[in-house]
């Protein structure tokens, strides 16, 4: 007996990601013979505006910082 995975479930699935938020963090590094040849490091974040907002509030990734404009003359 097969079991299909129906749309709504996916949706479910989906909308369960977004809410609760997926983090996958890589880092590489290549080497030969003791030299670095290469270093790759990624972060990638997948989740809803809200969720992001929430959690980069909390670790205080969204404090703004006010920079004074200068008027261009010309």
């Amino acid at each position: 007996m097969q079991k299909s995975v129906s749309a709504s479930s996916l949706a479910e699935v989906v909308d369960r990601i977004l809410e609760k938020g997926i983090v996958i963090d890589a880092f590489v590094r290549v080497a030969l013979v003791g030299i670095e040849l290469l270093a790759l490091e990624a972060r990638v974040v997948i989740a809803s505006v809200e969720t992001w907002l929430k959690y980069a509030e909390a670790v205080g990734l969204t404090v703004h910082h006010h920079h004074e404009r200068v008027p261009l003359t010309a």
